[in-house]
């Protein structure tokens, strides 16, 4: 199971870190994303990292402002949101998929993301 945690209202410009806890099983060799969905939109992507080799990749829409990460003992991962603009409101979701090559098949609850301006 992923939990995904750390939403909340802060102001444009301001910096937010998200966390998304896993349990249940172990995701080693999985990759681990991030999608949000904005009202009104589709789910779109946000980030992802490779649980075992940590590689990651960024939407062009976030890239230079968000990081995401994972801490192997605590089995979670981060998605540290800087320089927020109002377009980041959102939910956000984190998923899990067993290879670059596939969909992600196991989904947290959402956190909502707002970003006043």
């Amino acid at each position: 199971q992923l939990q995904a945690s750390g939403g909340g209202l802060v102001q444009a410009g301001d910096s937010l870190r998200l966390s998304c806890a896993a349990s249940g099983r172990t995701f080693s060799n999985f990759v681990l994303g991030w999608f949000r969905q904005a009202p009104g939109k589709e789910r779109e992507f946000v980030a992802h990292i490779t649980w075992n080799l940590g590689s990651t990749n960024y939407a062009d829409a976030v890239k230079g402002r968000f990081t995401i990460s994972r801490d192997n003992a605590k089995n979670t991962v981060y998605l540290q949101m800087n320089s927020l603009k109002p377009e980041d409101t959102a939910v956000y979701y984190c998923a899990a998929a067993r290879s670059l090559s596939s969909s992600f098949v196991f989904w947290g609850q959402g956190t909502l993301v707002t970003v006043s301006s």
